[in-house]
């Protein structure tokens, strides 16, 4: 070849130029190829290949050079066979070894088309093989796309030497590669053998039977053809007249597809293979989407999730999801097993297969038919379908006794719907309940009894059980209990509450925070009910605070009730006025008198004053003023007249216990106005704290005389006290009727009790300590043992008087002298202790030591009296404030003189000169008010030492 570049000497000598500067100088450099002759000793394999021995390697040219110049052949004869290499030197120099035929070039290149144009080529690495050579050296052989390196050749140069060590290391991990490599797929080949099996298996298992059975239908044909001609040969020979019958053809009409003989072997082999299929399929199933992917030939994904899985995945959401899922799969197992045994018994028996498939019905039906079956094919098919029979029948037993259970667990677990309408709801459960549902019967008890819904996050079956333990008579009155949760729209709907006439939501168990927190979401799921509520809502509040936020969201329809604002305001006014806690339940409770409003229009047109004494059974207390957008005016002025549509406040029994009636003949005898006793500063103990203590505080401050003390007696410290008192929205430097006295201590260990001028207090108030409040039991627990504790320190301090009236009004008590003395130390100062549970109620009255008040029944008689009608909450928010009119229990000094007989209408008339309205008194040899007394025009003589019960001005 004519030389078109560089000798091969100076092209090993240069260093090779950068590869980005080579392209931008010189174009693409022409390469040329020499075949190597078969004579030539390099075409001599010198180690085993797998395939052909020859080896290639590919260099980048210099970029000295367009042309390449010939190969001296001779002398790279000469170097391989002294050093028993087959490489030429020189990086840029490429050798063709020729294995005595083509196939041993890297390619070929036809001289008659002219240069060709040298291009870079992908250099591909393959694993490297060590053999053996002569001289007892280890030669490093790479396959590179059929070319040959030797370690000792490429070290003549250093730039080869570092591209031997990189190509060595790259081999050797390739080698290990290799071997993994092969391990791993001779294992996936077992496993595709083992698949391509198992498919065959299954090919065959279907087209065999086809093929067995059209070679019976051929063999049938056969003997049909040798039949008729037998039949044939028959007749013309006259065997007929010798008395044999002669053979003749079976009826046609039986043959149907592949003729009667045909259609029974089938059927057979249909019933097999349906047998077979379902452990084929099971066995099969997890490879079907491999021989998809190997059909596919794409690459496993190894998260995809068994075909085993997702069908039980699949009939599980189905059973879930759909209800009539389980009855559908019992209904097609049912037709399966009738289809398939009617099959099968076509196939054993000489029956047609309408037959077959009725017989199958009956040994479905009753497993006992198969009894009858005569030979070993119909006995094991009879036995088969009576045993799939029982299976179906004992799954339809199952679904329907879940069924059963299901309903009736329903019912139990209170799932079911409330077709009510104008009922009682009430959403939530608490301790007040108990006294709550007793009220609502009450108040239902003239009407011939109620419906009373309950909705609580509560098992049915327990609060069932503990409204049986109240022991009441419910006198008519029907109470339903439901599970679920007021916050839920559908579980409100299943109570109807649309219907209800009045909704009742009861404070839960928490902080007071949490309870009103819970009392608003439960307002705002009313709110979203689309078919809208029919009666309003009562919301009992814990704090004061949060009650104009309910208000927001509920609007008009919402009538709250807080009840640590209303105990804490009723337990003042009973400090300072023994005996008015006995008179409030009178009042608020519905057992005996109650408030109730309704429009009288025989009474339009009077004055007030002749309308307080126009009901006997009943004492008017106000009006409901319809000018003025239905304003209640307590204690109206007696020259008020009545217009149309004003309404009237009384004080009855029962809503229809009470009419108006004519007007009774009162005398009207002067009598000289006594002044209003002054007042005088006094001392009060606070033990315990509340959360709203800062509005008692201000009840006080506009009940008591300038100079009284009130002593704060907790475990709070003093500066966490005056800032709870600051947030609170206190004043304490404004404060000018009462002085603040802190003392640090536990109320229930005596030796702090001690510590305090106990004798000195004319008023005690326990309250429940807002530690506490989340408790019931402890609370009440700690209230008594206070009481007891501070009882038994002033029975030490105070002198002892056993006097006669306290021997004859207690003397069930006389063997207790521990009681004697505690009551009389009751005579010196009033103790009013703050009980929730109604069970304590009963350890304190035993007693008669502490004039109690009992928390939890009077919140639950003013939710019952609200609930009732929501416009009675409007008198007790005024009858509670710390202004306005309020109940007070005022001398009979005020009305009358000592022995004085008057009938109570006159004692009434008397009472509006003082701008009062006489309600009820309290004799002096009685130990509980009468309110709404009858026969209230008969005459009687009173005493100084009675108590009249008035609504009176505050002011």
């Amino acid at each position: 070849m004519p030389s078109n570049g560089a000798s091969p000497e100076s092209t090993s000598t240069q260093s090779p130029p950068n590869p980005s500067s080579r392209k931008a100088e010189r174009p693409p450099v022409l390469k040329k190829f020499k075949t190597v002759a078969p004579d030539d000793p390099r075409s001599t394999p010198h180690f085993p290949g797998p395939l052909f021995p020859a080896v290639r390697r590919v260099t980048s040219l210099p970029p000295s050079s367009d042309r390449r110049a010939p190969v001296d052949t001779d002398a790279s004869a000469d170097k391989h066979s002294s050093e028993g290499n087959a490489a030429a030197s020189g990086l840029n120099n490429v050798d063709v070894v020729n294995t005595n035929s083509l196939s041993g070039r890297d390619w070929m290149y036809p001289s008659f088309l002219g240069p060709h144009a040298a291009r870079n080529r992908v250099v591909t690495v393959k694993p490297a093989l060590r053999s053996p050579v002569r001289g007892g050296e280890e030669r490093l052989v790479e396959r590179v796309q059929g070319k040959v390196v030797d370690e000792k050749q490429q070290s003549k140069t250093p730039a080869n030497k570092e591209e031997v060590k990189i190509v060595a290391s790259q081999a050797s991990t390739m080698t290990e590669r290799s071997w993994v490599s092969s391990s791993s797929r001779r294992r996936i080949r077992g496993v595709k053998l083992k698949r391509y099996f198992i498919l065959f298996l299954i090919i065959f298992s279907c087209i065999y039977p086809l093929t067995y059975v059209s070679h019976l239908r051929n063999k049938v044909a056969r003997l049909e053809v040798e039949n008729i001609n037998l039949r044939r040969w028959c007749s013309e020979t006259n065997v007929g007249n010798n008395g044999n019958e002669v053979l003749q053809l079976e009826d046609d009409s039986s043959y149907n597809f592949f003729g009667n003989a045909d259609s029974k072997t089938i059927a057979l082999y249909t019933v097999m293979v349906t047998l077979l299929m379902p452990f084929v399929l099971y066995k099969c199933l997890d490879y079907l989407p491999q021989i998809k992917i190997i059909s596919k030939r794409t690459k496993p994904n190894k998260e995809e999730v068994p075909l085993k899985k997702r069908i039980a995945y699949t009939v599980d959401v189905c059973f879930s999801v759909y209800p009539y899922a389980k009855l559908l799969a019992l209904l097609f197992a049912t037709i399966f097993l009738i289809a398939f045994g009617g099959l099968a018994l076509y196939a054993v028996t000489e029956g047609s297969l309408t037959e077959a498939l009725w017989l199958s019905w009956t040994f479905v039906a009753d497993s006992g038919n198969h009894a009858d079956s005569v030979g070993i094919g119909p006995r094991i098919v009879s036995v088969s379908i009576s045993s799939g029979g029982m299976l179906i029948f004992a799954m339809m037993l199952g679904l329907v006794s879940d069924a059963i259970s299901e309903k009736v667990d329903s019912l139990r677990k209170g799932k079911s719907e409330v077709i009510e309408k104008n009922h009682m709801l009430i959403l939530g459960w608490s301790d007040k309940l108990g006294s709550l549902l007793k009220q609502l019967a009450i108040a239902n008890k003239s009407v011939g009894g109620g419906v009373v819904v309950v909705l609580a996050e509560r098992d049915k079956e327990e609060m069932e059980m503990d409204i049986a333990k109240l022991e009441f008579d419910f006198m008519g009155t029907s109470v339903i209990c439901r599970s679920g949760s007021p916050l839920i729209l559908a579980d409100l709907k299943k109570v109807s509450v649309s219907k209800a006439r009045a909704i009742i939501v009861l404070a839960s168990d928490e902080n007071a925070d949490q309870s009103d927190a819970r009392a608003l979401r439960v307002v705002l799921s009313l709110t979203g009910v689309k078919e809208g509520l029919k009666g309003h809502v009562v919301v009992e509040m814990s704090d004061i605070d949060n009650e104009p936020l309910v208000k927001l969201v509920g609007g008009d329809l919402i009538e709250t009730v807080v009840a640590h604002d209303v105990i804490g305001r009723l337990m003042i006014q009973c400090a300072l006025q023994p005996g008015l806690a006995q008179i409030w339940e009178d009042i608020l409770g519905f057992e005996n008198d109650e408030f109730y409003i309704k429009r009288w229009p025989q009474l339009d047109g009077m004055q007030f004053e002749e309308v307080l004494i126009s009901f006997p059974d009943a004492i008017p207390c106000g009006v409901k003023v319809a000018a003025d957008n239905g304003k209640i005016i307590i204690n109206p002025d007696d020259n008020y007249v009545l217009k149309e549509g004003d309404e009237v406040l009384v004080i009855a029994e029962d809503d229809d216990t009470y009419a108006p009636g004519p007007l009774p003949e009162v005398r009207r005898v002067s009598f000289p106005e006594v002044p209003e006793l002054p007042k005088y500063p006094e001392r009060i103990l606070f033990c315990g704290w509340r959360r709203d203590i800062h509005d008692m505080i201000m009840v006080l401050e506009a009940f008591l005389a300038p100079g009284s003390e009130l002593w704060m007696f907790n475990e709070v410290t003093e500066k966490e006290r005056k800032t709870k008192l600051i947030d609170g929205g206190l004043d304490i430097s404004g404060l000018e009727n009462i002085k603040l006295v802190h003392r640090e201590g536990n109320a229930v260990i005596r030796r702090h009790l001690e510590s305090l001028p106990l004798e000195t207090f004319d008023s005690i108030l326990i309250l429940a300590d807002e530690s506490l409040e989340d408790s019931v039991v402890h609370s009440d627990s700690r209230s008594l043992a206070t009481l007891l504790l501070i009882r038994d320190i002033q029975s030490k301090r105070l002198p002892y008087k056993d006097t006669k009236s306290t021997s004859l009004r207690f003397a069930g008590f006389s063997h207790s002298s521990w009681i004697r003395e505690m009551q009389q130390a009751s005579d010196k100062s009033i103790i009013i202790s703050e009980i929730l549970d109604s069970r304590t109620r009963n350890l304190v009255s035993v007693s008669r030591i502490s004039d109690y008040v009992l928390s939890n029944e009077l919140v639950s008689m003013a939710l019952a009296m609200v609930a009732e009608d929501k416009q009675i909450n409007r008198v007790l928010e005024e009858l509670f404030a710390e202004e306005g009119n309020e109940m007070c229990i005022k001398p009979a000094e005020f009305y009358l003189f000592d022995q004085e007989e008057l009938c109570f209408y006159e004692i009434m008339i008397r009472g509006r000169r003082r701008k009062e309205i006489v309600i009820g008194y309290r004799l002096s040899n009685s130990e509980r008010a009468v309110i709404n007394p009858p026969r209230k025009s008969e005459p009687r003589k009173w005493s100084l030492d009675d108590v009249f019960v008035v609504i009176a001005s505050g002011s």
